[in-house]
């Protein structure tokens, strides 16, 4: 079974997310910010992460860069999950190593399409 980590300071969100996932199949790791999912990352790199993008202490941006110098760190598949849904935002998301972007509110649908297109499913 493959793993994605939840990556969101809200725990509605993260609850959601998890619904959506474990129906696809997927072991579900939760984090609430970018240093409690660096954390995760550095002791069991999952195969998926969708991430926020504003979260507290560090935001889905900085984890993304810290993720992807990791050793292995260039393996998951990140899809950033946020309300900034402006052409910047987005460039750098996949500057910085996204593969993937969706915005919130979303549904299965729209997770199950993006994680199809990155392969995950």
């Amino acid at each position: 079974m493959k793993t994605c980590l939840i990556v969101d300071d809200s725990s509605v969100i993260r609850k959601v997310a998890r619904r959506i996932l474990e129906g696809l199949e997927f072991q579900i790791v939760e984090a609430e910010d970018g240093e409690q999912a660096l954390d995760v990352c550095r002791r069991t790199l999952p195969e998926a992460i969708l991430l926020d993008w504003n979260m507290p202490k560090m935001d889905g941006y900085e984890f993304l860069r810290s993720l992807r110098r990791l050793p292995g760190g260039d393996g998951p598949k990140v899809v950033f999950c946020t309300t900034e849904n402006d052409v910047a935002h987005i460039a750098r998301a996949l500057h910085a190593g996204a593969n993937e972007y969706i915005m919130k509110p979303f549904d299965r649908e729209i997770v199950e399409a993006k994680f199809q297109e990155v392969g995950l499913i």
